[in-house]
């Protein structure tokens, strides 16, 4: 059912929506586990390092499609919390067919060019097989990956976030089952977690459509509304484009750590990898509520209620920041712990995957902020700050995979990700001061011309 979060109280409306997020993505990445341990108990190491070693090329290439889908959900919460009904139905069938042509696009352009990329990774020939057949797989199925991120996020700007989290789950254990199927009793390697992978992301996005017919009638459109002009195409290029932008800038700062760590040999990229995965627990609940106060401002925003606004972001920051801290100290205590569970009796490959835990959890409260800040602004349809912080987050990022590990080695390589947050978090917090004041000012005008009219 859909869901106006331009009324009740700020923090409780956006922890009630942020939850279903949380535990969705969260079970995601439960899912990711199961999949690497699969993978590294049943074929290896060597196979985990190839599955898990594409990771920043997934960011690059799936994290443009997926921010796009996000941006131009952006639009269709707007004027949902305008109580726009039509403009609602015509945001989500122009966003449909943005998207499709989005992805016709970059699935062209990558599956010609993945060798290559590889290559530019400077991907350990042990592991580049692996890496390449399990990545093709996911690059064929970018339109069921495309759909199931835009009905999803569709759903979430009219302020429905339980039924993707429903949704979700299912394709999860989907994804499971079929990769104990095809790697334990099919023995299919590296491929079959990439098929299992594809097959769980289209029925989840098939699944998406009855239910949106049936439950929330919002996004209901007919064939008319996809006469989309120009004016509308620009509407959600403008926060698309920049949003999916934004998502590869930043993938182009972890290709570049990917590159300095694939030369620190196997275990190592092992080991980073499996601290990631165990590292995306925290930062998933964190981006949760940023995907919560995306559509929370953008509903606000396209309501004109601007000191609710303010209100949320408020009580969201405070929020993040508690959580942070209590999970930072949790992975800096036990993180060895969770690693070995990957990681067998490979001592040295659990030791570099604990030091990444522990200095990514010093930096977290950063993190949160970072999400809550940048997406506040996504929500009022700012697309270009958060870009522009993009490009610093890049530049700190890239910095540190090449000079801090030519001095620290592989704890200079942790450093990569904190040093980019910090970057970033400046022009962010700068830009949000100037638009929250911005809006006060539009508060304090249309409140007089209120009472003029009066």
């Amino acid at each position: 059912m859909t869901k106006n979060l331009t009324s009740g109280q700020p923090g409780l409306v956006i922890l009630a929506f942020a939850i279903p997020l949380i535990i969705g993505n969260v079970f995601q990445q439960v899912y990711t586990m199961a999949d690497a341990f699969v993978v590294s108990r049943q074929i290896g190491i060597e196979a985990l390092a190839a599955v898990t070693g594409t990771g920043s090329l997934q960011f690059l290439i799936l994290g443009f499609l997926i921010g796009a889908t996000s941006g131009a959900a952006i639009v269709t919460a707007q004027r949902f919390g305008a109580a726009d009904a039509d403009g609602v139905r015509r945001s989500f069938a122009a966003s449909l067919i943005l998207c499709f042509v989005i992805t016709i696009i970059v699935m062209a352009i990558s599956i010609a060019t993945l060798k290559d990329l590889l290559l530019l990774l400077n991907t350990p020939k042990e592991i580049f097989e692996g890496a390449y057949q399990y990545f093709i797989v996911l690059l064929w199925g970018m339109p069921a990956c495309m759909l199931f991120n835009l009905f999803s996020n569709m759903m979430r700007a009219v302020g429905d976030s339980r039924t993707p989290l429903y949704i979700l789950i299912a394709a999860c254990v989907i994804n499971i089952v079929l990769d104990y199927l095809f790697i334990m009793f099919l023995h299919t390697g590296v491929i079959g977690a990439g098929i299992a992978t594809v097959i769980a992301q289209l029925l989840s996005a098939l699944a998406c459509i009855p239910v949106i017919k049936k439950k929330l009638p919002a996004l209901s459109f007919r064939l008319a509304d996809f006469r989309v002009p120009l004016k509308e195409c620009w509407a959600h290029i403008r926060v698309a484009l920049p949003v999916g932008f934004q998502w590869s800038i930043i993938a182009i700062g972890t290709i570049a750590v990917t590159f300095v760590l694939n030369g620190l040999g196997y275990e190592a990229v092992a080991a980073f990898n499996i601290g990631q995965r165990i590292d995306q627990f925290t930062v998933l609940t964190l981006s949760s509520f940023g995907q919560a106060m995306t559509t929370f401002s953008a509903q606000n925003y396209g309501a004109r209620k601007y000191a609710r606004l303010r209100t949320g972001a408020l009580h969201t920051a405070i929020i993040v920041s508690i959580l942070s801290v209590l999970m930072g100290a949790f992975f800096i205590l036990l993180g060895d712990k969770i690693a070995s569970v990957f990681l067998k009796k490979n001592y040295g490959a659990i030791e570099l995957a604990h030091t990444y835990l522990i200095v990514q959890s010093c930096f977290y409260i950063v993190l949160a902020l970072l999400f809550v800040f940048r997406q506040l602004i996504q929500g009022t349809g700012n697309a270009m700050v958060p870009t522009i912080s993009g490009v610093i987050e890049l530049i700190m990022r890239t910095f540190a995979a090449l000079f801090l590990t030519q001095v620290f080695g592989y704890t200079g390589l942790c450093f990569a990700s904190p040093l980019a947050w910090m970057g970033c978090l400046v022009p962010l917090s700068i830009a949000l001061i100037l638009i929250l004041k911005k809006l006060r000012r539009v508060e304090i005008r249309e409140a007089k011309e209120a009472r003029l009219h009066a």
